[in-house]
């Protein structure tokens, strides 16, 4: 449901709360490093693994987002981080909490739905085909009988049409 790059952003966005300017160039530092050992040949991470261009494509959004925080603390001279403070962070978290505001709503809606329909009563009865041949003799017809009953094709040639209640 999130892309890389909306999780990168939340990610960042919290952690780099109250940094100063020289811990997000670590925190800038370390995802860079992080991304070179992505690029480095194939190392066993045991059995809980993901998948190498998943992990890759996360790595590459959490670089862009520290980027960005460094960039504009640079640019508006911020001695530390504050997310309520950053324009296009703060209208990202807005974006990302309607969308999982909207998720959340369809959800419950799809559960009350599940719901409601666990709730019907549902019978299905099965009857030996005399008693239903019985039945069928002794129950009004429908009009989709009376048309297959009055057609030319009908087993019984009979020619009867139904009557209103």
């Amino acid at each position: 449901m999130w892309s890389a790059e909306d999780v990168a952003r939340a990610s960042v966005r919290r952690q780099s709360e109250g940094l100063s300017v020289a811990q997000v160039a670590e925190a800038q530092r370390r995802e860079r490093e992080t991304r070179q050992q992505l690029d480095s040949p194939a190392v066993d991470r045991g059995p809980y693994d993901g998948d190498p261009e998943d992990l890759a494509e996360q790595w590459v959004a959490r670089h862009t987002e520290w980027r960005r925080v460094a960039a504009l603390m640079d640019a508006q001279d911020w001695p530390l981080y504050s997310p309520q403070r950053d324009v296009q962070g703060s209208t990202w978290a807005r974006e990302r909490d309607a969308q999982r505001e909207g998720a959340l709503a369809r959800r419950a809606a799809w559960q009350t739905e599940r719901q409601d329909a666990r709730n019907e009563l549902k019978a299905q009865v099965w009857l030996s085909a005399d008693v239903s041949r019985w039945l069928r003799a002794r129950s009004p017809p429908t009009p989709a009988l009376s048309r297959s009953r009055s057609s030319p094709n009908s087993p019984t040639g009979s020619t009867w049409t139904p009557t209103a209640p």
